[in-house]
């Protein structure tokens, strides 16, 4: 077999990034032959390809979404799929600001007191009901994790201007955490893709936005 110590790096990366399990792959010689063994343990979760879980019907392949994929996975383990927990990440590795975000965010709109956040993050996590046993669960990562979509692929936000047509003029893509993401997106909406009216009253300007912008801060 051509290339066999490639692919002894190769096929455990490739399997790694796009179905998120760890595979044993061996080499074994027989008849003079050199082949590959490739060994998984079951999973007792369903496995997502690239983020994306498939289903298949007779003959045809069908992709899980919305509802029926979260039927689908409370049908095969007892759990919704936001509560299943993670291995390879922990409070540490979250990000700092989202939570500051949240903490701001959760006293303004007098969801929690001071003295309720004024604790630890693991232990603010666990209030939460975004723990289980002390590891996190799916929800916490999409909320608190840098790049969500290690978890769940399109876990960001896109926005753009179009010109004529369909020609995009320019745009901002937000890859953040989710709770970050809905701090910034208003924002950036207003300041970059909308055009206010400029009127002076007593000399002093004033701007209108063509839509009303409320509070510009998401209510978490």
């Amino acid at each position: 077999m051509k290339n066999i110590k490639k692919l002894l790096e190769d096929i455990p990366n490739k399997i790694q990034s796009g179905l998120g399990i760890v595979a044993d792959v061996n080499k074994h010689t027989k008849d003079g032959k050199d082949y590959l063994e490739i060994k998984v343990k079951p999973s007792s979760f369903p496995i997502s390809y690239h983020g994306e879980f498939h289903y298949r019907s007779g003959a045809t392949k069908q992709q899980l979404t919305g509802i029926a994929l979260s039927e689908f996975i409370m049908q095969k383990t007892g759990f919704r799929w936001e509560d299943v927990t993670v291995d390879n990440i922990t409070v540490d590795d979250l990000d700092e600001e989202s939570f500051k975000i949240f903490r701001r965010e959760a006293l303004r709109s007098r969801r929690m007191t001071q003295k309720e956040l004024d604790i630890p993050n693991a232990e603010l996590l666990s209030k939460l009901g975004l723990t289980t046993d002390g590891k996190l669960k799916r929800s916490a990562v999409l909320l608190f994790y840098h790049d969500p979509g290690i978890i769940q692929v399109g876990s960001y936000i896109k926005i753009g201007r179009f010109g004529e047509g369909a020609d995009l003029l320019y745009h901002d893509d937000l890859e953040g955490s989710l709770i970050k993401n809905a701090d910034q997106v208003i924002d950036i909406i207003y300041l970059k893709y909308l055009k206010a009216k400029v009127d002076y009253i007593h000399d002093k300007r004033v701007e209108t936005y063509p839509f009303a912008r409320g509070h510009s801060r998401s209510c978490l």
